[in-house]
């Protein structure tokens, strides 16, 4: 039964590979961010997955919000999509997504870099 929860995370993550590469070949390098994210809501949501922009994520300390972000894009009710336009993903945007998996009860993020070549990193948080 583990087995295939991680495999339908991974059929999931895949197609929002996909969809992220598509965008990428379509649109390029240059763009803001809300350009990159709303071209991949489009594509996603072409692709039957479903998707929440800007979700709203509480951060607690002690029983006690301390904090508020939002999640660029969260697919399925599963999966965090973090996105950024940066020349290279750096150690501090995976540190983010940590922190924002650490936060729900989600633990697998993607971040997905639309920069000069498009690159992503896989995160996954156990509790």
């Amino acid at each position: 039964m583990h087995g295939s929860k991680d495999l339908k995370f991974k059929d999931i993550t895949d197609k929002i590979l996909n969809c992220f590469f598509t965008v990428y070949n379509e649109l390029g390098y240059g763009f803001l961010e809300k350009v990159y994210e709303n071209a991949l809501f489009y594509e996603l949501t072409q692709n039957r997955l479903k998707c929440i922009r800007q979700k709203p994520i509480r951060v607690y300390y002690k029983n006690e919000i301390v904090g508020e972000y939002f999640a660029d894009l969260v697919v399925e009710n599963k999966i965090i999509l973090e996105l950024k336009a940066t020349e290279s993903i750096l150690k501090e945007h995976e540190h983010q997504l940590l922190n924002y998996l650490r936060s729900t009860d989600m633990n697998i993020g993607l971040l997905l870099n639309f920069g000069k070549k498009p690159e992503f990193r896989r995160k996954i948080f156990t509790k």
